[in-house]
Parts: structure tokens; C-alpha cells; sequence
């Protein structure tokens, strides 16, 4: 590998893949993509020293390093086991970096398989927007050994602001996904409140100025209510109901896994037992 300019193969011309691309070829890496039908997001990608890739292995091939940005884990492992995949060129030296967010236990299971090739997994899932991809200014948490963090830093800084090494293989997408559940239960307070105040008569606009001042505010509140405020505009948060519904199922998988209280097998009765643990009281004697 060049530890100067890696080159890289990035596989997810999106919303936030463009933006990711434009500045990795921007600044100076050579980069090959995949493109599909829509070849629209990749033109200027193209015309500024991209190559094409017409396989993922092809791609693999070509590349030091292969960063993927698709929704979520059947994408990912469509993207590593199928036809002319990822795992067919896997070899001794390649680096993979997810930047889904995806199921903890699929991100494990492609991580063993492609060790075994001498290729190593790197969960380094995104937060910010679509505008912040393309200004270089995502954040990005990153699951890696101490190595392969260092590595790899120079190059997640070419589209991120702030690149935070989160802990081992695997932690960047468990806390990617508590950190869209807290997102998602700001979102979904947010929204009833302002129902609330709508059917109450109370002020949208004060309610807004109120939050706005104290503890409670948010980003997540600002793009929200603050665009909202802005003639009706609801498209402040650009992120879809559907990806919020899998990353809230995806986080469900992840906690149900965890056993967090420890009485998931027992009666539902059993639930005075869970407030007991919450609480640190004894309800009953026994």
C-alpha cells in the first residue's frame, strides 16, 4: 500500500457517497467507483480522475482501501458474498471500511470470514447530513484496532471533521445505532409536542424560542422546528422514515441481544423483577 495516497474504492454514490468521493478525489487519492444505472451522481466524480470498477472484485482488485456507503446490512452483504463480490478478491492487506448502519452480529460474521483472507473490517458508520458529505465535514466513529485506526484516519479526514475512534472492531456500529435511537426518540418527542401545542393554541414559535434557550435544545430540534417555522418547510432532518424504521428494528436486535436485565426468558410477570433491578428496591420479600 502507497501510505501516501492509498487508493481507494468506493462503492455508494448516494446521497452521502457523493459528497464522501468528491472529496477523496479532490483531495489527491486516486479512486476507482462502482456505478450503476443512474450514472448522474458519479459525472463529475468521473471527470475530476475517477475510474470505473465494472465488478465489486474488480474493484477490490484495484484498490488498498474499499469504502462502502449503502443503507444497511443486506446491501453490505450483497455487496461482500455475491456474484463478483468483495470476498472473491479478499486478500492479505485490504482494508474494508463500512460506513452503513448496520446489524452488530452481520458486521461480526463479515468480519471473521474476511480475516480469514487476511482482510480486515472497519465499522465506521456516519452523523451529520448530506450537505456536511459534501463540505467534508461528516463525523464518523470508528470501530478498529489502535493500527488500523491510525492507518486509516488520513483518509476518513478527507470527508470527515471529526473522526473518533469509538473502541474495537465492531463498537462504531453499536453506537451508531444507540446514537440514532436517542436520535430518533428527540424526533419523534419533538413531533408530538408540536401537536400538542398546535391543538392547544399554544405557540409553535414560543415553544420554539423556549427550547431554543435551555437544556433541552438540540440539532435535532432545530432542523425540525426551526425549518418548520420557515414557511412549512418539513424537510429540514434529510433522513427518511423507512432507514429510521430499519435503524430502530436494528437497534432492537442489538439490545434483545444484550439481555440487558437478564429476565427475557421468564413470565411477564417478571417484569415487577426488571423494575426492582431498575429501581434497586425489593417490591416483594423472597
Amino acid at each position: 500500500m502507497n501510505k501516501d495516497k492509498p487508493r481507494i474504492g468506493f462503492i455508494g454514490l448516494g446521497l452521502m457517497g457523493h459528497g464522501m468521493a468528491k472529496n477523496l478525489v479532490g483531495k489527491g487519492f486516486p479512486l476507482t467507483v462502482r456505478v450503476h444505472r443512474n450514472r448522474k451522481p458519479a459525472e463529475d466524480i468521473l471527470a475530476a480522475g475517477a475510474k470505473e470498477a465494472k465488478t465489486n472484485a474488480d474493484l477490490a482488485r484495484a484498490s488498498d482501501i474499499v469504502i462502502l456507503c449503502v443503507t444497511g446490512s443486506p446491501q453490505i452483504e450483497e455487496i461482500i458474498y455475491g456474484d463478483n463480490g468483495i470476498m472473491s478478491a479478499a486478500r492479505a492487506g485490504l482494508v474494508v471500511i463500512d460506513t452503513s448502519t448496520a446489524e452488530p452480529a452481520s458486521t461480526a460474521k463479515i468480519r471473521d470470514d474476511l480475516a480469514r483472507k487476511g482482510t480486515k473490517y472497519v465499522d465506521a458508520p456516519l452523523a451529520r447530513t448530506p450537505r456536511e458529505a459534501e463540505e467534508g465535514r461528516l463525523n464518523t466513529m470508528v470501530g478498529a484496532d489502535d493500527a488500523t485506526f491510525a492507518q486509516l484516519k488520513p483518509v476518513l479526514s478527507a470527508y470527515c471533521e471529526n473522526v473518533i475512534h469509538v473502541g474495537p472492531p465492531g463498537h462504531g456500529h453499536m453506537l451508531k445505532l444507540v446514537n440514532n435511537f436517542i436520535a430518533q426518540a428527540i424526533a419523534a418527542a419533538t413531533a408530538e409536542a408540536c401537536a400538542a401545542c398546535a391543538k392547544s393554541g399554544v405557540s409553535i414559535r414560543k415553544l420554539h424560542e423556549i427550547i431554543s434557550a435551555g437544556a433541552v435544545n438540540s440539532g435535532i430540534f432545530q432542523m425540525m422546528v426551526g425549518k418548520m417555522l420557515e414557511g412549512g418547510d418539513l424537510s429540514g432532518l434529510k433522513f427518511t422514515l423507512v432507514n429510521a424504521m430499519k435503524d430502530l428494528r436494528y437497534y432492537t436486535h442489538f439490545a434483545e441481544s444484550l439481555n440487558l436485565l437478564g429476565v427475557g426468558d421468564k413470565y411477564v410477570a417478571s417484569l415487577i423483577e426488571a423494575q426492582e433491578k431498575l429501581a434497586g428496591v425489593n417490591i416483594v420479600a423472597r
